[in-house]
């Protein structure tokens, strides 16, 4: 879509974007924005003239997503909260869309992916060292981000469901690893340190029925009440960090396909089929069959083309 500033600021707000004041913004404003969705990933690429932009601090209800930024093309100097960015191509930043943001750039491209905040888990003091701060897309695990975003945004539109959802969790992941890499150039607090050695004993445990606070506090050697105060300022609780990962667990395993969601349920520590369901759709507002319905219906379609068709050999 091409349009003048009204119409371009009417379809940021329409992808999730904060409203932004331009201060070059004049008659002669033209810019280009297209999105596309791959998976709860939204991406939004952006053709822009030259910049000088503001937004205000917004509600934390508005605050579902995070965003990552990826310059294409052109300069950009961003300001939000403690961070101070200077990007150039192949360049990118995490964005808060509740927080104040400033930056001014040269006439450019760029994608943004939207990203779902529940994915990322991101603790507050770590979302306070890495907005606005600049993470280099020229190398290591920035430079994959990079590059899959910008792939992502021209191709999206090709991917079927399953692969959609498959696809975005492989970008979500990329982009935690861009994250934690740029936060290890910072010495964590001793808490931290001792917190990340719990979450990953959870990561590591999700398929023991016997996973709990007590036991994981036991392991530590802290008591429960410590062990709770931990994680007192993080967005979820020990248990429903426990609860929340073993169903991102289910999720993928489903996406992938192969076993009954009872089976994969009882797997990752929901023996109550009833419940699982439940909490599944509780959590990402669909149920959990569906996924393995959608996993089906291309290998129905390819079993029925049958060999030297479009559908290829059968596939068991």
């Amino acid at each position: 879509m091409n349009g003048n500033f009204e119409t371009f600021q009417r379809e940021l707000a329409a992808s999730g974007f904060p409203p932004l004041v331009n201060k070059l913004a004049g008659a002669g404003f033209r810019a280009r924005i297209a999105t596309r969705d791959l998976g709860p990933l939204r991406l939004v690429s952006l053709d822009t003239p030259e910049s000088a932009c503001f937004g205000r601090e917004r509600d934390a209800v508005d605050g579902e997503n995070l965003a990552i930024k990826v310059m294409a093309r052109g300069r950009t100097r961003i300001e939000q909260g403690r961070g101070e960015a200077e990007l150039g191509p192949s360049d990118l930043v995490l964005l808060d869309p509740t927080r104040a943001v400033r930056f001014e750039s040269t006439a450019g491209a760029h994608v943004t992916v939207v990203v779902p905040r529940r994915e990322l888990r991101i603790r507050p003091a770590q979302l306070d060292r890495l907005v606005g701060v600049r993470i280099d897309g020229s190398r290591g695990p920035g430079a994959l981000v990079s590059v899959l975003a910008r792939e992502s945004a021209r191709s999206a539109t090709e991917f079927r469901e399953a692969e959609a959802r498959r696809s975005a969790a492989a970008v979500v992941e990329l982009i935690a690893v861009a994250l934690e890499a740029r936060l290890g150039d910072g010495q964590p607090a001793p808490d931290e340190r001792l917190r990340d050695r719990i979450t990953g004993y959870i990561e590591a445990r999700l398929a023991d029925p016997g996973l709990s606070p007590p036991g994981i506090a036991a392991a530590h050697h802290i008591s429960v009440r410590r062990l709770h105060k931990l994680f007192e300022d993080q967005p979820l609780t020990v248990a429903a960090l426990i609860r929340r990962r073993r169903l991102e667990r289910c999720r993928a395993e489903l996406t992938g396909g192969g076993r009954t969601v009872t089976a994969v349920a009882a797997r990752w520590g929901f023996p109550d089929p009833t419940h699982f369901s439940k909490l599944f759709k509780a959590t990402y507002g669909y149920n959990a069959r569906a996924l393995v319905t959608s996993n089906r219906a291309p290998a129905t379609k390819t079993r029925a083309a049958g060999p030297g068709k479009d559908g290829g050999d059968e596939v068991r």
